[in-house]
């Protein structure tokens, strides 16, 4: 159904686009990138690139069986076997499992590609899709929290053999 790509030099302009059509749906159920974000996007993916490089991050887009970019999952801050998780897909994909499934896909990539044995991620309440997501991928909430403002909930994922 989906596939995962490791974040490559690239993939910005495809990238680009993806962030730029998706900015309005995405604003409405996570902070907005601003526009910094959009005018300095060539050195903020150099950046990424080099966390990556770094062993700091492990950055991947989800491609759609056409091989179109419909998403991204990123595996951020890996230190002594955590990691924070954080994924994004786009409106013309959303609802069709694409989430769920690139979630289940970087959990084992997790395990088998980086060493990791724990994963957290969090969710505003008000971002019911997220949520569900994250407990049907097998995370359990550990606490409440506050993100942007916004209450949330903070959520953990310990990650065996297969994922």
């Amino acid at each position: 159904m989906v596939r995962l790509e490791r974040l490559r030099a690239d993939h910005a302009p495809a990238l680009l686009a993806f962030e730029r059509e998706n900015r309005e749906y995405f604003a409405r159920s996570v902070p907005d990138r601003g526009d910094a974000y959009f005018a300095d996007f060539a050195a903020l993916h150099r950046l990424r690139l080099a966390e990556q490089e770094a062993g700091v991050c492990h950055f991947h887009v989800v491609l759609d069986e056409a091989g179109d970019l419909v998403g991204r999952v990123n595996l951020m801050d890996a230190v002594e076997g955590s990691a924070d998780l954080g994924y994004r897909v786009g409106e013309r994909a959303a609802g069709r499992g694409v989430a769920k499934a690139a979630v289940a896909e970087v959990c084992r990539l997790a395990v088998g590609s980086y060493g990791l044995t724990t994963l957290m991620a969090s969710a505003t309440r008000d971002n019911a899709a997220s949520m569900a997501v994250l407990r049907g991928s097998g995370f359990t909430a550990v606490e409440d929290i506050t993100l942007e403002g916004k209450p949330a909930i903070r959520y953990r994922r310990r990650l065996t053999a297969t994922g």
